[in-house]
């Protein structure tokens, strides 16, 4: 195991390594001059000699290089062109939006899909296991965008239940502090803390009904397929040959068995999750990261297009490393295909 991780640990040092390469090459590739794309501040700005002192302005690629990773390091990624306000705090605040509907997305993508798939295994070939697989094809071929239009016509404009815009109702008066409207709500002052708290999960359903709704559908289809396949091994017939009833065959010996071939996918499902986010974050107003960044584009605002882009790539990094390294401690067999040895 501890030549699994540390395996696993240079491919991550060395991918985020090349990101940041990336991302300050980007600095040449965008229009304009160069130290203003690191910093945000404009050469007519009384800062402006700072900033190019501190980037290296005046050195060779490989010492402004070294001066880009120590301002990565030190949090020091500039300000923005259009608001002028550190880079760093903007996109804490926003990574914290989006951490929160995506986390809660991808927990109601399990808690739906794996239990529809494993139910529709158990039933394969019935009117049961018809129905739950044509409504998987239906829902993925369903694109993000228009199902979040016809959810907004249904449950905010024909049957006006749920809001549709932000994360909450500013007559709460809640300051954003962490960019996690929940955690937000429980650090506030408020005398209506419960009343806020309802309100905010009121605005949490359709954005993460509707990044869920993709994911679900996919893990849906790939338990059901993972789960049939699985049925067919010769330990699964020999359990079967016992007597013992179809559901515990399913949910103690096929389902466990199944698991292994889904957490390799959810890295695949985070990262797909994750690029929808831009999409339903811009329509449902939600000040995540991924907004941020299509409102930076917009303005050409070169050091928050930055910071979003290296977020976003790190993020997914990072959390295909962690299933990574749950996958090699909790089935051997990982290590063992990888190095011949547990």
């Amino acid at each position: 195991m501890t030549r699994f991780l540390i395996n696993r640990l240079l491919y991550l040092v060395l991918a985020i390594w090349l990101l940041t390469i990336f991302s300050f090459c980007l600095n040449w590739l965008f229009p304009g001059d160069v130290i203003t794309n690191m910093s945000g501040i404009r050469p007519l700005s009384p800062n402006y000699d700072m900033a190019f002192q501190l980037r290296g302005g005046d050195s060779n690629l490989f010492i402004q290089y070294s001066y880009y990773l120590q301002n990565l390091i030190n949090f020091d990624w500039g300000v923005s062109l259009v608001s002028q306000k550190p880079v760093w705090a903007e996109a804490t605040r926003t990574f914290m939006a989006t951490f929160e509907i995506l986390l809660l997305g991808l927990l109601l993508a399990l808690l739906t899909g794996l239990p529809l798939g494993a139910l529709a295994a158990a039933r394969y070939k019935s009117p049961v296991d018809k129905v739950i697989i044509s409504t998987a094809i239906g829902g993925y071929s369903i694109p993000v965008f228009w199902l979040a239009q016809l959810l907004i016509l249904l449950f905010a404009v024909k049957i006006p239940w749920l809001p549709i815009t932000g994360q909450i109702d500013p007559l709460y008066l809640i300051e954003p502090k962490t960019g996690s409207i929940l955690i937000d709500v429980m650090l506030s002052q408020s005398e209506h803390k419960t009343d806020a708290l309802y309100n905010a999960l009121a605005h949490m359903v359709l954005p993460v009904v509707v990044l869920a709704s993709l994911p679900s559908m996919l893990l849906l289809r790939m338990m059901r397929n993972t789960t049939v396949e699985v049925m067919q091994k010769p330990y699964v017939k020999a359990v079967r040959a016992r007597g013992l009833s179809p559901f515990r065959v399913v949910t103690r010996h096929a389902v466990p068995n199944a698991i292994q071939g889904i957490i390799q996918q959810l890295t695949f499902i985070f990262g797909l999750m994750l690029a929808n986010s831009v999409i339903v974050e811009s329509i449902f107003n939600w000040p995540g990261i991924g907004s941020w960044l299509l409102k930076a584009i917009i303005e050409r605002d070169y050091p928050v297009i930055q910071a979003a882009l290296l977020i976003l790539v790190a993020t997914t990094l990072v959390v295909n490393f962690i299933f990574d390294i749950y996958r090699g401690w909790r089935f051997p067999i990982v290590r063992e295909e990888r190095y011949g040895t547990a």
